[in-house]
C-alpha cells in the first residue's frame, strides 16, 4: 500500500479572518498533538484531508503528516465541516508510534436479509454503528462486516460475535453490547371513543351555569324590589 502523505507548513496567525483567508488558498487550520510532545498549529491540505476521510479507511487511515522537513505518522481524530456546504473547516490530527497500541472506532457494517423480518414480519433495527478496539497502528481494521441473515425475530447481534482477531485486536466495547437485532412490529392500539348517549343534549360548560344563575339572581331582585314599592292610587278628581 502506498504511502499517503498530507502536506503541512507551521500556522502562526491565528482567528477567525486568519482561519478564512487561509481556507481561500485551498488549505484549513489543523492541530498535530499527541505522543508526548508539544502541540504544533499547522495548515495542511484541505483536498488531502478530504480525501483521506472519504476513504474506505476514513478517519483511521495512517498517513504521513509533512511540515518543517520532516514527517511525522497520524491519524485525523476530530474535524470540523461547514453545515451548509460541507466544507472542511478545521482538523486534529494526532501522532501516532508505530510501536504503541491505540484505541479506535471501527465502522461495523451488516449484509442479508434477517429470516425475522422474511418469515415473521418482524423489523430489523440497528443499534450501535461502530466498535471500539485496541490494536497497533499498523493493524486498525477497515471495517468488520456481518451476515445477519440468520437473525431471527428478538435476535440480537452482539459486539463479541464479530469476527476480530484477538491475536492482534482487542475488543473494548462490551461483548454483550447490542449492534443490531430483530423485533416484533409496534402496533399502537387505538383508544375507543366514548359512546353517546342518544337524545341526551351535551352539558353546558360550568361557566355558562354560572352566569344564567347570576342573571336569575338579578331578575328575582328585581322583581322583590318592585313587590316591595306600593302601587300608587289614582288620585280621583
Amino acid at each position: 500500500m502506498a504511502q499517503i502523505i498530507v502536506q503541512g507548513e507551521p500556522r502562526n496567525l491565528r482567528g477567525k479572518n486568519a482561519a478564512r483567508r487561509l481556507r481561500v488558498t485551498g488549505n484549513v487550520p489543523a492541530t498535530l498533538y499527541g505522543g508526548k510532545k508539544d502541540a504544533v498549529s499547522l495548515a495542511v491540505n484541505s483536498k488531502q484531508v478530504t480525501t483521506i476521510l472519504r476513504s474506505e479507511t476514513g478517519h483511521n487511515t495512517l498517513f504521513q503528516v509533512e511540515f518543517a522537513g520532516k514527517q511525522e505518522p497520524a491519524i485525523v481524530k476530530d474535524w470540523q465541516v461547514d453545515p451548509v456546504t460541507g466544507r472542511l473547516l478545521h482538523v486534529d490530527l494526532l501522532r501516532v508510534a508505530m510501536d504503541v497500541r491505540m484505541r479506535v472506532k471501527v465502522p461495523v457494517h451488516t449484509f442479508g436479509d434477517p429470516s425475522g423480518v422474511k418469515v415473521q414480519g418482524g423489523v430489523y433495527e440497528v443499534v450501535a454503528r461502530e466498535v471500539e478496539v485496541e490494536c497497533l497502528p499498523a493493524d486498525i481494521p477497515t471495517e468488520f462486516k456481518m451476515d445477519v441473515s440468520g437473525l431471527a425475530l428478538n435476535q440480537s447481534l452482539r459486539a463479541g460475535e464479530l469476527p476480530i482477531d484477538k491475536n492482534k485486536i482487542k475488543l473494548i466495547t462490551d461483548a454483550n453490547a447490542v449492534l443490531a437485532h430483530v423485533v416484533a412490529l409496534r402496533v399502537e392500539e387505538e383508544k375507543p371513543a366514548e359512546a353517546a348517549v342518544p337524545g341526551a343534549a351535551p352539558a353546558e360548560p360550568e361557566v355558562i351555569k354560572k352566569g344564567k344563575k347570576e342573571v336569575e339572581g338579578e331578575e328575582g331582585a328585581e322583581g322583590a324590589e318592585k313587590a316591595e314599592k306600593p302601587e300608587k292610587t289614582e288620585k280621583k278628581k
